[in-house]
C-alpha cells in the first residue's frame, strides 16, 4: 500500500497519479500497488515534483516497523533513521527563548 499526501502537485504529475491511485481528498492519494511499483512511483514523485509540493509518502513494508517514509519539502518535523527505524523528530521550541 502507498499513501501520498501533498500540498500541491504539478498538473501532469497529478494526472499520472490518478492512473494508479484513488484520490479521496484533494492531493491525498491511496493505492495498493506492489512494493516494486511503489518504489518506482516514490522515485518518480521525488524526481518530478518541486520542493513546494510538500510531499509525504508512506509505504507499507513487510518488515519492522511496517512502513517506510519519504518526504520532500520543509517541515516542522524531520525524518531520522536510527538503527533502521524511521522516526519523526519534532522540533522543540523552548517558551523562554524567542522563535526566530
Amino acid at each position: 500500500m502507498l499513501v501520498v499526501i501533498a500540498n500541491d502537485l504539478p498538473p501532469a504529475v497529478r494526472g499520472r497519479m490518478k492512473l494508479w491511485f484513488i484520490e479521496p481528498r484533494a492531493n491525498v492519494f491511496v493505492s495498493g500497488v506492489k512494493d516494486s511499483v511503489a518504489n518506482t512511483v516514490a522515485q518518480y514523485l521525488l524526481k518530478h515534483c518541486p520542493v513546494e509540493s510538500g510531499l509525504i509518502i508512506i509505504q507499507r513494508i513487510r518488515r519492522v516497523p511496517g512502513y517506510k517514509l519519504w518526504s520532500l519539502g520543509d517541515y516542522d518535523k524531520e525524518i531520522k533513521e536510527i538503527d533502521g527505524l524511521q522516526l519523526i523528530i519534532e522540533k522543540y521550541v523552548n517558551d523562554s527563548q524567542p522563535v526566530v
